[in-house]
């Protein structure tokens, strides 16, 4: 007779499988995570490019609409878009 720890058979290849499985997912979290607190900018997967802030778009949008209406002067749509950039 083969005893407790016989180590074959189906339910023991999916003891293996299951503890393979799991340090694969802790792999991946842990590469997740370094690479969450190395503090990366995060880029856009579409083009490559660095993700810009939510409410840049609107805020130069902004700035270019008040500008076209004569609300500023160009020095100060210059100004701000210069600091909306940085």
């Amino acid at each position: 007779m083969g005893g407790m720890m016989a180590g074959t058979g189906p339910v023991s290849a999916w003891v293996i499988l299951l503890i393979l499985l799991g340090a694969a997912i802790a792999v991946a979290s842990g590469i997740v995570g370094a690479r969450g607190l190395r503090g990366q900018p995060r880029r856009d997967a579409r083009l490559g490019q660095r993700s810009r802030p939510r409410g840049l778009d609107d805020a130069q949008a902004a700035l270019r609409m008040r500008y076209a209406r004569g609300e500023i002067s160009r020095e100060d749509y210059l100004q701000g878009k210069v600091e909306l950039e940085d």
